[in-house]
């Protein structure tokens, strides 16, 4: 298997494996991300179906942000959690009732496989998951099914300013990898969690020169008036500091405390110049991999 990128000495990561039963093959058919809504999405590539911040209340239905918040959905998940394909395992970005909901502690299986925060998997142990993996920032981790793998690396990310950063929890991005063997068979997908832009993001695109796809959280989610996830103005700035080869907007119009609309962001893309390289997905859309561009054109600034 093909070293990890970012593995070789700029922080003391570590490198984990999990072995899943069954077999899996890679195939020639494109990958795809099925968008449930809010951060939900349903990825599948090279044998393997991923489920990431799973969210499966409905329009009324309100979740707990902690100390006392509470935030109302606005819309509907495009498939119910009892309609889920089989699921290899969880990838979840932080713990926000938002992106982990009650509905997921009820009715997802408890040994089903969970890639997050140290902090997330703590409270999921105490609510009966017994598979959690957890990862520190740069730590990776390498999921093995039937002779195919995937790899997960947890990257920065920061869910608000320092006036509030230390009452909200910890959260992560994270780089998907996809391979057999010693071969690589892209693409490689960034997934940015709920953070603002800070400095730590710009190592991201030092250690990865090549990133096809990103998914960025945006909605400008306010808590008592503060940002803490990003909004059309950030969002354009991620874009520019991770430099992928296209961008999927999500975790946007969902939810009450989700201050920025898509259609700021959309125009935000239009002013920038950037229309070619972002696609938009309504809850229920399929983005395949087959329409990333082939070859990467530079951003300008």
């Amino acid at each position: 298997m093909p070293e990890p990128a970012g593995a070789g000495g700029l922080t003391m990561a570590r490198h984990h494996t999990l072995n899943l039963p069954g077999s899996a093959r890679a195939t020639d058919e494109p990958g795809s991300i099925f968008f449930v809504g809010t951060a939900t999405t349903i990825i599948r590539n090279n044998g393997f179906t991923i489920l990431t911040d799973p969210n499966f209340v409905h329009a009324g239905d309100h979740v707990h942000l902690g100390y006392g918040l509470t935030a109302e959905r606005l819309t509907n998940p495009a498939v119910e959690i009892e309609r889920l394909p089989e699921i290899d395992f969880c990838l979840l970005s932080h713990m926000h009732g938002d992106h982990w909901d009650d509905v997921a502690t009820e009715k997802l299986r408890k040994d089903i496989p969970v890639v997050t925060t140290p902090e997330a998997a703590s409270v999921l142990k105490d609510k009966g998951f017994t598979n959690t993996r957890p990862l520190d920032t740069w730590d990776q981790i390498t999921v093995n099914k039937g002779g195919v793998w995937a790899r997960i690396t947890s990257l920065p990310g920061k869910h608000g300013p320092p006036v509030l950063d230390i009452a909200l929890p910890e959260v992560m991005g994270s780089m998907l990898e996809w391979g057999k063997g010693n071969a690589v068979s892209g693409p490689r997908i960034y997934i940015s969690g709920d953070t603002l832009v800070f400095d730590d993001l710009k190592e991201i695109p030092k250690r990865y020169h090549d990133i096809d796809l990103a998914l960025f959280h945006l909605g400008g989610t306010r808590i008592m008036g503060i940002l803490v996830t990003m909004d059309a103005e950030q969002g354009i700035e991620a874009i520019r500091i991770i430099k992928p080869g296209h961008s999927i907007p999500i975790h946007y119009n969902d939810y009450d405390v989700f201050k920025s609309p898509l259609e700021d962001f959309q125009k935000a893309v239009k002013e920038a110049g950037l229309e070619s390289r972002v696609t938009y997905l309504k809850h229920g859309d399929t983005f395949t991999f087959d329409r990333l561009p082939r070859k990467e054109v530079p951003l300008s600034r």
